[in-house]
């Protein structure tokens, strides 16, 4: 490089920090705002994904309640049964005549209600 074109480019960039400075030094804190903050969307991802989980949570409880009370117990505690019923003994009609007979002779009738 020749000494002109170094001599040249730091004359510029010397220029260029002092524009520079100078343009800093007339902007104080007054002339600084706050940023406006960027408006947000009613519903964010966060909030709809916050929602959504609450709602898997609450579909998982329901079902397990229903799963808890709806299914069969297990084998080990079986469900009571309703008690057998005693059989009715009928007699034969009393019309008919009464003799003693070997006991293998007489015929209870079995009647279920």
């Amino acid at each position: 490089m020749r000494p002109d074109a170094e001599d040249r480019r730091s004359a510029t960039e010397d220029r260029l920090r002092a524009a520079l400075a100078a343009r800093a030094a007339l902007v104080t804190y007054r002339d600084l705002r706050p940023e406006v903050p960027v408006p947000e969307r009613s519903w964010g991802v966060r909030r709809v994904r916050r929602v959504a989980f609450a709602a898997l949570g609450l579909a998982a409880a329901v079902v397990a309640v229903c799963l808890l009370v709806l299914l069969p117990r297990s084998p080990a505690d079986p469900a009571p049964t309703t008690p057998a019923h005693a059989p009715g003994i009928s007699e034969p009609p009393p019309s008919a005549p009464v003799r003693p007979a070997d006991p293998s002779s007489t015929d209870p009738r079995v009647t279920r209600p």
